[in-house]
């Protein structure tokens, strides 16, 4: 019997496909002026209101099609408002087309909810957004992410600390952080487990950056619990830059990239291009951070035969610098230190980062896409800091040494298709993934001027891998509905060798844990679009907690839920609203100065996300982010449940002017609202309110620009911690809020020729 079903059910989708045998079909590819592919252009087919798009080659495909004639309508944000094509199609034969799309002003009133893909995939920070913001590293880029906040609390060159729907996620322990398809968070890191540094990343090389909040997608793992963002670098310059910027605090940055290859390359799709960036600055404190950072990006990339492309790129990254780290209240309100003073100038440290990434993309006769990537990457870190100065050891102060090499092994695959079922389209994608990796001595130490170890905590090597699969389902089961199902399977092996301990047996856990994932979309009408998201994420445990604990709470899982809206009130109007719900299995709290990781229990987080963008007139634009957090600690008593730091209000939103050519400008505000430091509420982290201004005259070669941080020069605390101190004076230690200053009132110039 269970034969016969299965022949019966072949022998359907056999006749099925008879019925289209003699239909035919449109391909086509869409592509800049310069020869580059644009991928997730949207096509539209008519009559029959269908839609699709482009790949990662730009290929587009309809199939089965009645012989007629039919109208091809392309649209991009940052092109021009639409393409139309007139297509014949023939039975059993295939019509193609190459379209051309030439760069334009962001006009959104071309865009309509219904012909986008806006909520189905990844929310994008456009071109735009990172031109006409205050911009000193890749890291503030995250700042465009509606809700996301940084704080630096460390000098220039240490990795942000990062806040997203109500989390205090150190530096990146519940959001996953991707460059080009490479992993930006470090697993089982020296300074902190999930510790992101984006300082790699030139700015103005940014292609695109592209989020989600939420655990909802099949292709991002580790960290992905508040949500993911994906940042791509450029693979071809428009033109060849040269750019110089001078600011206060001795702050000098010079960039230069330049196209390697000729135009008649460029029209044969082939690109290459190097870059430079060099950053000095001693920053606005009272001891100088001499802050230095260097930047190295080759990448060459060429489509070859239409039908497959391939990339590489190099990169080398190194940053040193000193710091005045954070400081005690009670210093600055006795007039011991002014805000921004030291109680500790001493700290400070030095990292770099090299990279190797290549990727082939394939596309296949079925309408498929095999995509390979294998990436290497050689990382180092140190860092001197101290949290508590003389608490531990009143002679020689409490200041500590995070140490590591790594080395980080890593492949990407995945295959893309899609198919037509009961007349629907339904798009597949399955993809399997490795990372190894594999540090060398991992290090904490007390330390004394940088100069001396005074005490050895933790020595080992750390040897971590992940593998696995997922599989994502989308089918679209009316021109209205969509509905997508994944599931995500990741196996993790911990190994860590303690070099301090010779009785030590080095041991080795295996883990395991399974992600399903489900997102609906339905458009009630063209201009108002629903959409509910659920599924699980998880982040991984540092391994030298995993392996003496064997495995306890190796991988705990974020469960969560979104229920949203996307709404386009006038032609130039949309309006993003979700309400969210994400609980977590144990939350952790890395203590650095002990090396260890604390479990914090399990915890709820809910809120709700507002997301605004206005074109006021052709060259005016405005938007405003808020975002509500309700985040608390499940296991803690009653009175105690706050979640330190989690953000409870935030809000983000500007406007700006940008007509291409001539006079632009814009001005912006950031606010986050007072919340708990600590878990009972008795002590609050204050909340700012910051405005920044950018501004300047540009033609098609050069750019004259200023950008302001802090225009109204405000007092404000950009890190907060309840922290447990002791000065050298001091009998007992206190407990109190220890803060890094923030920004005061900051001007930078910038001239840039572009040939």
């Amino acid at each position: 019997m269970r034969y016969t079903t299965y022949l019966l059910t072949i022998a359907f989708f056999l006749a099925f496909g008879t019925l289209y045998a003699h239909n035919g079909s449109i391909n086509g590819q869409v592509t800049e002026e310069n020869g580059l592919e644009l991928t997730g252009a949207t096509v539209q087919l008519d009559p029959g209101a269908l839609h699709t798009t482009t790949n990662e080659l730009g290929f587009f495909n309809f199939p089965n099609l009645r012989a007629g004639a039919y109208t091809v309508t392309v649209q991009f944000l940052g092109f021009e408002t639409s393409i139309t094509k007139e297509v014949q199609v023939r039975d059993s034969e295939t019509s193609t087309l190459r379209i051309e799309m030439l760069v334009a002003p962001l006009d959104l009133r071309t865009v309509e909810i219904s012909n986008t893909h806006v909520a189905r995939g990844l929310q994008t920070v456009s071109t735009l957004d990172i031109q006409t913001r205050p911009v000193n590293t890749a890291q503030d880029v995250l700042r465009m992410v509606p809700g996301l906040f940084i704080a630096q609390h460390a000098g220039g060159g240490k990795a942000e600390q990062l806040f997203l729907r109500g989390f205090d996620i150190d530096h990146g322990t519940d959001v996953n952080l991707t460059v080009d398809g490479m992993p930006v968070n470090m697993v089982s890191h020296a300074h902190g487990q999930g510790y992101a540094d984006l300082h790699f990343v030139i700015p103005e090389l940014i292609g695109n950056v592209s989020y989600k909040k939420g655990p909802y997608d099949a292709d991002a793992g580790n960290f992905t619990t508040a949500g993911r963002v994906s940042f791509k670098t450029v693979d071809a310059l428009d033109q060849s830059i040269v750019k110089f910027e001078a600011g206060q605090f001795n702050s000098l940055r010079a960039l230069g990239a330049f196209n390697l290859l000729t135009n008649t390359a460029a029209r044969k799709n082939q690109h290459a291009y190097l870059a430079a960036e060099t950053v000095y600055s001693d920053g606005y404190f009272e001891s100088p951070q001499a802050f230095r950072r260097l930047n190295l990006l080759g990448k060459y990339s060429a489509l070859l035969d239409d039908d497959h492309r391939i990339s590489f790129s190099a990169s080398a990254f190194q940053s040193n610098w000193n710091a005045s780290g954070q400081i005690p209240e009670r210093a600055v309100e006795s007039g011991a230190i002014t805000p921004f003073g030291a109680i500790d100038d001493t700290e400070g440290g030095s990292t770099s980062r090299y990279n190797f990434n290549f990727e082939h993309t394939k596309g296949l006769k079925n309408n498929g896409l095999l995509r390979n990537q294998v990436f290497y990457i050689h990382y180092n870190f140190e860092l001197f800091s101290n949290f508590t100065f003389f608490l531990n050891d009143p002679i020689n102060g409490d200041q500590i040494r995070q140490k590591e090499k790594r080395n980080i092994f890593g492949y990407n695959g995945t295959y893309q298709t899609e198919h037509q079922l009961f007349g629907q389209s339904l798009q597949s994608e399955i993809g399997v993934f490795l990372r190894a990796d594999q540090t060398d001595k991992s290090e904490l130490s007390r330390t004394k001027n940088r100069a001396y170890t005074t005490q050895a905590l933790a020595l080992g090597d750390v040897t971590e891998t992940n593998t696995g699969a997922y599989i994502s389902e989308t089918f679209e089961i009316t021109n209205k509905l969509t509905f997508n199902a994944a599931l995500r399977a990741d196996v993790f092996q911990f190994q860590y060798e303690n070099a301090l301990d010779s009785a030590y047996n080095p041991q080795s856990i295996t883990s395991s844990v399974f992600s399903p994932k489900a997102n609906l979309y339905y458009d009630f009408t063209p201009k108002f679009r629903l959409y509910a998201s659920g599924g699980y994420g998880f982040h991984s445990n540092d391994t030298r907690v995993v392996v003496p604990q064997n495995g306890l709470q190796t991988l705990p899982k974020a469960t969560g839920l979104d229920l949203g809206a996307i709404i386009q009130p006038t032609p130039a109007l949309f309006v993003q609203v979700a309400a969210w719900y994400l609980a977590l299995q144990q939350e952790f709290v890395y203590v650095g100065d002990e090396g260890v990781v604390e479990p914090g229990g399990r915890t709820r987080r809910q809120g709700l996300d507002l997301t605004a963008r206005l074109q006021i007139a052709r060259h005016f634009y405005t938007d405003v982010d808020f975002t509500y957090s309700h985040a608390r600690a499940i296991d803690e008593p009653e009175g105690g449940q706050y979640i330190p730091l989690a953000p409870k209000y935030t809000g983000t939103g500007g406007i700006r002017y940008d007509r291409g050519k001539g006079l632009y400008g814009g001005l912006r505000f950031r606010y986050l609202g007072d919340r708990a430091a600590n878990g009972d509420n008795s002590l609050i982290a204050k909340g700012y309110f910051i405005a920044d201004a950018v501004g300047g005259w540009k033609n098609d070669q050069l750019e004259i620009g200023f950008s302001i941080q802090n225009l109204t020069d405000v007092r404000w605390k950009e890190a907060q911690f309840e922290t447990e101190s002791r000065l050298r004076n001091e009998t007992e230690p206190v407990t109190e809020i220890h803060y890094t200053p923030g920004t005061p009132f900051f001007l930078k110039t910038a001239l840039t020729y572009r040939f």
